[in-house]
């Protein structure tokens, strides 16, 4: 389990081979599900607030973030629907 700190734009102090997997901490929040598409990778994570956070990452770069899913399954499916 790795713990992950962001500046909102990508990782920091991580070298650019540095994948988030389920179960590490990104700025807070546990990894509970990962999806991979077109080299890049979305991992959903749990709010404090119980709600579902999803981050979209191109290597480490941070080229989405959507918050406040009910459910991780609302979750997925906009990032299989493309729309996140």
């Amino acid at each position: 389990m790795a713990t992950f700190i962001s500046d909102g734009k990508k990782l920091l102090d991580v070298e650019y081979d540095d994948i988030v997997e389920i179960n590490d901490i990104v700025d807070g929040m546990r990894v509970i599900s990962k999806d991979v598409r077109d080299g890049e990778y979305a991992v959903f994570m749990l709010e404090l607030n119980g709600n579902i956070c999803c981050y979209v990452f191109d290597e480490v770069f941070i080229i989405a973030r959507v918050n406040g899913f009910e459910t991780l399954l609302d979750a997925i499916t906009a990032w299989k629907r493309d729309e996140i």
